[in-house]
């Protein structure tokens, strides 16, 4: 299985797709050791989100172990995640920061 897909932390519940993905076509990424495959139940942009898990409306996409914004509706694992079906929100960062 040829790798077409990048999972950027152990944590995300999207990977990013590092080539065009068509509906019924695997994606496939290295998790740690492990290479795992899912089928994109719809047509996936080079260089897009797939979820790998159902994510609720109002979840939280997560990539690189961090928040990029919450769903505007239930996305099934192997669909698409881009600015149709997600949503940025404002974040404190000064509260997020570790004291020195």
């Amino acid at each position: 299985m040829e790798i077409n897909a990048l999972l950027m932390d152990s944590g995300d519940n999207v990977v990013t797709c590092i080539s065009e993905v068509a509906a019924g076509q695997q994606v496939v990424y290295r998790s740690g050791e492990k290479t795992i495959a899912l089928t994109a139940l719809e047509d996936i942009p080079y260089c897009h989100k797939i979820a790998l898990v159902d994510i609720p409306a109002g979840g939280e996409v997560i990539k690189y172990g961090e928040s990029l914004g919450k769903t505007s509706e239930v996305i099934p694992a192997g669909h698409w995640v881009a600015h149709h079906n997600l949503f940025s929100v404002p974040r404190d960062y000064d509260s997020e920061m570790i004291p020195v």
